[in-house]
């Protein structure tokens, strides 16, 4: 039960951080949490090669699956954001 008053707490004030934070700081905050994301794939892959039995090994799978997905799909998304600031050619030459 504490468990679980821990993870609303935490989802309650990560969402409160983050809707405050200025458009601005969007990047930097993106690259932040994407080195966080891969310490979380570390840690999946940790717990995947010390799993025993089926029903380990298929979560520890999923969660490294889910975690490089989320690793990849956020430096896609700090790309792209990086590319709006970037001074754009009149010449169409790149």
């Amino acid at each position: 039960m504490i468990t679980l008053f821990v993870i609303a707490l935490a989802a309650i004030v990560g969402f409160e951080i983050i809707s405050r934070v200025p458009a601005i700081l969007h990047t930097p905050l993106m690259s932040g949490s994407n080195f966080i994301h891969g310490v979380v794939l570390i840690g999946a892959m940790i717990a995947l090669g010390e799993a025993e039995g089926f029903w380990q090994t298929t979560l520890g799978f999923i969660a490294v699956v889910f975690g490089a997905a989320n690793a990849v799909g956020g430096y896609v998304v700090t790309e792209r954001m990086l590319e709006m600031f970037k001074p754009s050619d009149k010449k169409g030459n790149k």
